[in-house]
Order: structure tokens, then C-alpha cells, then sequence
């Protein structure tokens, strides 16, 4: 397979997962959010009684390290994440000047070895005074995300490759304002719409403040999952997923409004929540886009079934199996690059995509002779790589590939029970162990040249 000339090659992060305490600002991960600061995910994980990301990866005093494991495995950018409850702690009001700072210098080594920032400004970590006003939920949010977005660009825009305004927003609001699995915890039905609306909104105000900062390029990474109807008479449920996951949040950046099935759904079921949706929101929403970033994990399998939805999603039979269960589809990348670009035409931005593999924490580590054996994630991303390409020959307007993630870390509502790093952290000592998925794509970015 080949990629053109001027393709991204990148390893992603995000701060939660990865920073653990220290690094300046006040911990990511810690105790901080039971009193009010820190993250949404500090307190949601200590009312279960789980750990949080109170070490993670340990990113945030060993970063040099890191750097020079990017720097070394050969990509041309590192996609972070910047901790809102880092560089803002209460969420509104006063910046952490040690927060920014900590950003400040991770942006100038990553250009010191040879490497682009990409940075994200919101990986699902909301501050927790945020959310004890209403999260997502609450239309103030989304300000608070533009003032935010506002300080960290003025920060960082002369040196940062490229901004990321939001991570994966439907997981972001799917997990955690309906099912529950992710912070907050919250199990709303029809009404989190409220929440993918300001999140939306809040992109296209970030949009906006990133510009006038003088941002390069901007753009947004949303999830993608094509929608597989189990039998035939399961078209309408699986056309409705697909409203509900990728068109939700794309189509409002990109065609100016939501889409008809969504909002027959919330017309027809729950009007009221139709009320969040103010005159100017669509045209804030649709700002231009430089990039459209695409996150990839697996088709949904979909049947018609009870509920409010009236349909269930499960995982596509018969296929290899993460650790997590995700279905091994690699073709379903293929068809999600290449339905992009037919739902959007002339309108659809260049595309990034993000691949990334969940091993077993119990599997997935050194052997006696401190060698961590992957091949089932080498195989994973070389399929994916395939896909990728595929796509490329069918039109699809892809001009980067990022792999998460380089590091393992806190893997949200799964705790420290999934592996997604290139390189196995000891969780205990936080040493760094490259596995042999990292000197796969370290021999195959030199061979790519």
C-alpha cells in the first residue's frame, strides 16, 4: 500500500488518561474533583470506587521521556489533549498560569525533536465545577468552552500545527448523559440532546476563537461507526443509528442543520428538548472546518427492537475480537471514509483518521525477557493501514492516519483493565516498555519514508 507525498503520520494521547498529577496546574486525575475542581471523571470514578487518573501514565512528570519515544518511532505529529481542569481549574474566571505553562513547554519540545503539535482542547474531561452547574446540559458551557479555547489558542497558536475543538462527542454524550457508563453518570434518554446541541455549539465558538487567535488549522474529530443492519428488516432501525451517531454531529457542521430522521424522533417523542436550539446556533455550528478527524473503532450491528429508540446495537458476529469486544472490521473504515465523502461532496474537509487497539492488561505486557509480543494489534492497525488505503484509491479525500494511543493509560469506564499503547506503562514503577506494534510502525514509517 502507499500513501501520497504530505500524508500526516501521527501518535495521539489524551490527558486524562495519560498526565496523572504534577506537570504544573494542579493534578489532572485526583481528589480535586470531590471537592468541587479537577476533572468530571475524578469524582464520577471515586463514587464507584474505582481508580481514577490519579497516576494514569504519569505523563505529566515524565513527559521528556515520552517525547523522545514519538521522536523516535518516526511520525510527523502528536495529536495531545489539553486539560481544561488543568489550565482552568473552576472552569470559568482565573487560568492556572502553571497549567498553561506545562502546555507551553510540551509544545516547544515536540517542535525540538521534530515533531508537529496537534492539540485537543476537549477529550472528555469537563471541569467538575462545570458540571455541578449543569455540564453539557446547560447552554453556559458552551461559552465557558469558547473563553477557553480563546486563552489556550492565544497560548499556543504560533507554534501549534493544528486544533482539535472537540474528541469524539457522541461517545462523550451517548456514555455519559444516556447510558451512564462515563462521566457524569447521567441516564437522560431524549433530553441529553440538550447536551450534544451545546456541544456542538460550543465547537463553533471555539471555531471562532481559535481564528482570531490566529489558529492554523482547525478542526473537529468526531466518531464514526457505519450502521449494519443485522437483517433486512432492520433497514430502518440501522438508518436511524445512523442519524443518531455520525450525522448528529456532522451534518450541523456541514450541512448547515440536523438530520430529518433525528428530528421526526425528538418532534415526534420529546419536543421540549427541541427548545435548546436557538436562532444563530446553526450558522455558529457551521463554521468552516480545515479537517473533519474520524474516529474508528467498529461498524454498529443494529436491530429493531423496544424502547424509547425503538432499536439495539451489538457488535458484528462472527469477526475477531478486542479485549474490549469491539468487532475487528476493518472494511467498515473503508466505508466510513469513502460514505463521507458521497453524504458531503465538495463540502466534506479533508479527513484524519485515528485506529487504535485494546489489548488485556493481563496478556499484554513483558515477558520474562522484558519483550511485550502484540501481534495482535500489529495485525489490527495493519488491516486498518489497508482500509485507509483502500479508501484513498475510492476517492476519499484522507490526508492523515494517527494511532492510539502511544502510551497505555486510564481507560475510562474500564479503568486500568485495557492496554492502547505502542508503549506498555508499568503501572507500579511507570516504566516504559516499547511493544512490538512500536517497532512495527517505526519500521514501516521508514520504509514509507
Amino acid at each position: 500500500m502507499t500513501f501520497p507525498a504530505g500524508f500526516v503520520w501521527g501518535a495521539s494521547t489524551a490527558a486524562y488518561q495519560i498526565e496523572g498529577g504534577g506537570g504544573g496546574g494542579g493534578a489532572t486525575g485526583g481528589p480535586e474533583g470531590r471537592e468541587g475542581r479537577g476533572s468530571v471523571w475524578d469524582l464520577f470514578s471515586w463514587a464507584r470506587g474505582v481508580p481514577g487518573g490519579e497516576a494514569a501514565g504519569g505523563h505529566a512528570r515524565r513527559w521528556p521521556q515520552d517525547l523522545d519515544l514519538l521522536r523516535d518511532l518516526g511520525v510527523g505529529a502528536y495529536r495531545f489533549s489539553v486539560s481544561w481542569s488543568r489550565v482552568q481549574p473552576g472552569g470559568r474566571g482565573r487560568f492556572s498560569v502553571p497549567g498553561l505553562a506545562f502546555y507551553d513547554r510540551l509544545t516547544d519540545e515536540l517542535l525540538g525533536r521534530g515533531v508537529q503539535p496537534w492539540a485537543a482542547l476537549h477529550h472528555w474531561d469537563l471541569p467538575q465545577a462545570l458540571q455541578d452547574g449543569g455540564g453539557w446540559l446547560a447552554r453556559d458551557t458552551a461559552y465557558r468552552f469558547e473563553e477557553y479555547a480563546s486563552r489556550v489558542a492565544e497560548r499556543l497558536a504560533d507554534r501549534v500545527s493544528a486544533f482539535v475543538t472537540l474528541t469524539d462527542p457522541f461517545t462523550a454524550v451517548a456514555q455519559g448523559y444516556v447510558r451512564g457508563r462515563h462521566a457524569p453518570g447521567l441516564r437522560l434518554g431524549l433530553e441529553a440532546f440538550a447536551a450534544a446541541h451545546h456541544a456542538l455549539l460550543a465547537h463553533g465558538l471555539a471555531v471562532r476563537a481559535l481564528r482570531e487567535a490566529g489558529a492554523r488549522q482547525v478542526g473537529v474529530a468526531n466518531g464514526y461507526a457505519p450502521a449494519w443492519p443485522a437483517t433486512d428488516r432492520d433497514e430502518r432501525a440501522a438508518t436511524l443509528m445512523g442519524a443518531l451517531r455520525g450525522d448528529l454531529f456532522t451534518d450541523p457542521l456541514l450541512r448547515g442543520g440536523y438530520p430529518a430522521a433525528l428530528l421526526n424522533l425528538l418532534s415526534e417523542r420529546a419536543p421540549q428538548v427541541l427548545e435548546a436550539v436557538r436562532a444563530g446556533d446553526h450558522a455558529v455550528m457551521a463554521a468552516p472546518l480545515d479537517f473533519l478527524g474520524v474516529h474508528y473503532t467498529q461498524p454498529d450491528w443494529v436491530r429493531a427492537g423496544r424502547g424509547l429508540l425503538g432499536l439495539e446495537v451489538g457488535t458484528v458476529p462472527d469477526r475477531e475480537r478486542t479485549a474490549s469486544g469491539a468487532s475487528v472490521v476493518p472494511e467498515g473504515l473503508t466505508q466510513t471514509l469513502t460514505g463521507l465523502k458521497a453524504r458531503y461532496g465538495d463540502t466534506c474537509p479533508p479527513l484524519i483518521v485515528t485506529v487504535g487497539f485494546a489489548g488485556a492488561a493481563d496478556t499484554d505486557t513483558p515477558d520474562d525477557g522484558g519483550r511485550v509480543r502484540d501481534d495482535a494489534r500489529i495485525r489490527f492497525l495493519d488491516r486498518h493501514l489497508e482500509a485507509v488505503a483502500d479508501a484513498l484509491t475510492q476517492g476519499a479525500p484522507v490526508r492523515g492516519v494517527f494511532v492510539h494511543s502511544l502510551l497505555d493509560g486510564f481507560e475510562w469506564d474500564a479503568g486500568y483493565r485495557l492496554r492502547t499503547g505502542l508503549v506498555h506503562v508499568d503501572f507500579g514503577t511507570l516504566e516504559r516498555t516499547p511493544r512490538d506494534s512500536y517497532r512495527w510502525l517505526r519500521d514501516r514509517l521508514r520504509a514509507q519514508g
